[in-house]
């Protein structure tokens, strides 16, 4: 009964990251540029900002997530902040790689490695769950001390853009908003 619970929840978060993912895509553009929008949407087209597009649908659904069914896993927070970097690691990882392979990008390539990304960070969230890893205190407030220091990153960046290719829009050029 537990697992397919655990399965529903994993399922739920990766739907909600993909549709949340994609409507964060256009809100800033569609907010006519608003500053608060900016700090959780795209503000470009580079692949810092698709990452941000994974990280902050899956930290909400984890706020909401922990609060109905963390008791029920002692790992939640360890586990949550391991398969979310491990979403945004493959972000790049695989976008490098293949655009480095063909010379260019292609959008629905580009489309798919969000969900790919998506996919693997709830298979392994799913799978360090059911496993019981990472139930240590330290653990715990190590994840927990992570999420909340990738979304500071993600706003942060977004209005002060480090200038290296990550950041870069390939489209304009420029960095952040």
């Amino acid at each position: 009964m537990m697992r397919r619970r655990l399965f529903f929840w994993e399922l739920a978060g990766f739907l909600f990251t993909g549709a949340l993912g994609v409507l964060l895509h256009f809100l800033y553009e569609w907010s006519g540029g608003n500053t608060l929008a900016a700090a959780f949407s795209a503000v470009n087209e580079s692949t810092w900002e698709h990452m941000k597009l994974l990280f902050f649908p899956m930290f909400v659904f984890s706020v909401f997530q922990v609060c109905i069914m963390g008791r029920n896993y002692p790992n939640f927070l360890a586990a949550r902040a391991a398969s979310i970097l491990t979403g945004l690691v493959l972000i790049p990882v695989l976008f490098y790689t293949y655009t480095g392979v063909l010379g260019r990008n292609i959008n629905w390539v580009d489309i798919a490695i969000f969900f790919l990304a998506d996919l693997g960070a709830f298979l392994l969230d799913a799978w360090l769950l059911r496993r019981g890893k990472l139930t240590a205190p330290w653990q715990q407030i190590l994840g927990l001390l992570i999420l909340w220091a990738v979304a500071f990153c993600f706003v942060w960046c977004t209005f002060r853009p480090v200038k290296l290719a990550l950041w870069m829009d390939p489209v304009t050029g420029t960095f952040g908003a």
